[in-house]
């Protein structure tokens, strides 16, 4: 992991830990030694939308989205949550350097650049392309997936 005290969890990290894929692992690594954590309020509904989808597409159970989704509450009971103020969503609007950029990925860059007014030691973690390509065009430290690969969300 990079040297640092704070860490922006992006939806592609957070949902490679909760449904178990090969990198998880390292993500949990990951957020259990971070000093500080910070997620914005979108990471939260993008998640619970992708555990329905993976029960909808029957990678996981009723049962066991459940209790991911528990997982997930306790987890992030600790996290700062970044909401979606007017200064994040104005940032969004405007362009970035890899562009073209989806909604979502504007507005998870935007909450890591207002994250990173207050913790100028903060770095990235997520598996998606374009988000880890704006980020490091950015200026923000990355912190990819441990085997190498990146996806989107």
């Amino acid at each position: 992991m990079t040297a640092t005290n704070a860490v922006y969890v992006e939806t592609s990290a957070l949902l490679s830990w909760l449904l178990g894929d090969p990198d998880g692992d390292a993500v949990r690594r990951i957020l259990d030694d971070a000093p500080v954590v910070l997620i914005s309020r979108l990471t939260l509904v993008e998640a619970a939308r992708g555990l329905l989808r993976a029960e909808h597409e029957l990678r996981i159970s009723a049962a066991e989205r459940h209790t991911l989704t528990g997982m997930l509450a306790a987890a992030s009971a600790g996290w700062f949550r970044l909401a979606m103020a007017d200064a994040i969503c104005e940032r969004a609007e405007r362009p970035f350097p890899v562009e073209p950029v989806r909604t979502l990925d504007a507005l998870h860059l935007a909450s890591a650049l207002t994250a990173l007014e207050v913790y100028p030691d903060l770095a990235v973690l997520t598996f998606d392309d374009r988000v880890m390509a704006n980020a490091r065009s950015l200026g923000l430290p990355v912190i990819p997936s441990p085997a190498g690969s990146s996806r989107a969300t």
